[in-house]
């Protein structure tokens, strides 16, 4: 009898149909059936030896909430016998419900050793069991993780255990992964934490990648790939990531119809074996990342997310250094623009901060500037290192990108029929903060807000924290503006205000979205594995 490996994951929702994402043991039919007798049924697909299938539940109605069950062929294996947690359902929000986005980013799965989590607790594993001890509270209708949902270069002693048992940690890539198996054995890691299982089994879920789920610092330059490409081990690695990437968080993003016209999609479930498909679209996007687009929209009612690939969607030569590449950067305005006044909302999901502390942006901006060859060869080869050296290649080291950001946000929030609110929700920097956004010239004049949120579940060193608490005081920007006058770099489109933060710890962040209005809320778990509220503001009272 088929068995379940991972999953199942609650993926695309949209009020009629959802998608069920689960990996099996052995080939089979996999049967979603829901209480109201929804429900629907795939075929596994197979990829370097393991089988996955994604089920399109069809037939759900707005405003209901089925429980459901997973069978493979005619076996249940979804609840699991004596489970501890309520049934998984599938929510359809119906018309003119509240819409609540919780969101953040990097997620270090390792299991505490003897109890003892050296990071905290987890805070999604947190938010699960006050879910689970209490269906009737409110939940999610939508999980955000906007990046490092795993941690290739960053593994858990168990796992280390693990690769050293397949191969010789002395040479590289050392006790990072380094192919497609020992991916798979990171995402069971993090998605079979029972607590973790359950909730997204029942909340909807989108993902983006960042630089952790490849390796750290990803794409930072030119110079870092050209490195990298030497190695005997990258390529593998590369493309390994991609293709777990695609398999375990990509899918799930896409929609029945998307995935409908997804040749990708067409090639790997049509042959008996999808391994060469799926690695011909790793090995194309690698050869040219604008041939694969990763970035993707979602409408919940009035509320718009578009989430961008701000790491593998890079053109990095310096003489045309930009965030996205030109036909991913015309997607994104197209999709921040099109079907004016069709929403309330717009949510832009980037797992890199677009405005970030002052002293950290114009650093950026100067190195970017230095690396460019403003003050010559040798401060450029100082800027190269130090960009690599201190992390330097969020938006504002792809200054064009950053003001091109800044100019599509201020169209789209004083066009006619604008939205109430623009919020771009990012991670990565291991610590949370709310900025709101103006422009010299007058601008839009609903909130343009950078939230920032992050760890779900990892940490940031003493000195980073002060660093972070400095970069937005008053001398920190005096010290920005003569590292930007070095460089010669003009002034950003765009000013910014920090109203809430820095705060450290593991937390999440939720939007509330009625009608025009906005509530954002920030928990943080504490040592007793409680979430508590630690900051609310209304963005815009509709």
């Amino acid at each position: 009898m088929a068995e379940l490996r991972l999953g199942p994951l609650l993926r695309y929702t949209d009020g009629s149909c959802a998608t069920v994402w689960v990996e099996t043991d052995v080939p089979c039919t996999a049967r979603v059936r829901c209480s109201d007798g929804s429900g629907g049924a795939a075929p596994t697909f197979r990829v370097a030896g393991h089988h996955y299938a994604l089920v399109t539940v069809t037939g759900l109605r707005a405003g209901t909430s089925p429980s459901y069950e997973v069978f493979l062929d005619e076996t249940p294996v979804w609840p699991l016998p004596d489970s501890r947690f309520p049934p998984s359902v599938i929510r359809s929000p119906g018309a003119g419900d509240a819409v609540r986005v919780t969101f953040g980013s990097c997620r270090w799965a390792a299991p505490p050793a003897d109890g003892k989590d050296p990071v905290g607790p987890d805070a999604l594993d947190t938010l699960a069991k006050r879910l689970a001890a209490d269906p009737g509270a409110q939940r999610p209708d939508v999980l955000l993780l906007l990046g490092d949902q795993v941690y290739a270069d960053e593994v858990s002693e168990e796992t280390r255990r693990l690769l050293a048992g397949r191969r010789d940690l002395d040479k590289a890539p050392g006790s990072q992964v380094a192919d497609y198996e020992e991916y798979c054995h990171l995402y069971y890691e993090s998605w079979l934490d029972p607590e973790i299982r359950w909730l997204l089994s029942t909340v909807p879920s989108f993902m983006i990648f960042d630089d952790h789920d490849i390796v750290d610092d990803w794409n930072t330059s030119a110079a870092w790939l050209a490195d990298m490409r030497s190695t005997d081990w990258w390529q593998k690695r590369l493309l390994s990531g991609l293709m777990s990437y695609w398999v375990h968080q990509h899918l799930g993003n896409l929609s029945p119809a998307e995935l409908a016209e997804d040749p990708a999609w067409a090639a790997v479930h049509a042959a008996p074996d999808g391994t060469r498909a799926l690695r011909d679209l790793a090995e194309q996007a690698d050869a040219d990342f604008s041939s694969v687009r990763f970035s993707y929209r979602r409408d919940f009612g009035r509320v718009r997310v578009v989430m961008v690939d701000s790491r593998a969607a890079r053109v990095l030569d310096e003489d045309r250094r930009a965030m996205l590449d030109p036909g991913e950067a015309g997607w994104l305005r197209e999709q921040v623009l099109a079907d004016e006044g069709a929403y309330d909302h717009l949510l832009i999901g980037t797992s890199l901060p677009w405005l970030l502390p002052h002293l950290v942006h114009d650093a950026e901006g100067w190195d970017a500037a230095l690396c460019a060859g403003e003050r010559g060869d040798r401060w450029a080869r100082f800027g190269e290192w130090l960009r690599r050296g201190a992390d330097l290649e969020h938006w504002a080291a792809f200054p064009r990108s950053f003001a091109d950001l800044a100019r599509l946000l201020g169209e789209a929030g004083s066009a006619p029929g604008a939205p109430a609110s623009v919020c771009v929700l990012s991670g990565d920097v291991h610590h949370g903060y709310v900025a709101r956004a103006s422009w010299p010239s007058g601008g839009p004049g609903i909130p343009v807000v950078q939230l920032t949120c992050s760890p779900v579940h990892n940490s940031v060193p003493l000195t980073m924290r002060i660093g972070f608490r400095f970069g937005w005081s008053a001398p920190a920007r005096l010290l920005g503006r003569l590292l930007a006058r070095h460089g010669r770099c003009p002034r950003p489109p765009v000013r910014w205000r920090k109203q809430g933060g820095p705060w450290f710890g593991n937390q999440l962040m939720t939007l509330t979205l009625r009608g025009r209005s906005a509530h954002l809320r920030l928990e943080r778990t504490g040592t007793d594995e409680i979430l508590r509220t630690v900051h609310e503001t209304v963005l815009t009272a509709g």
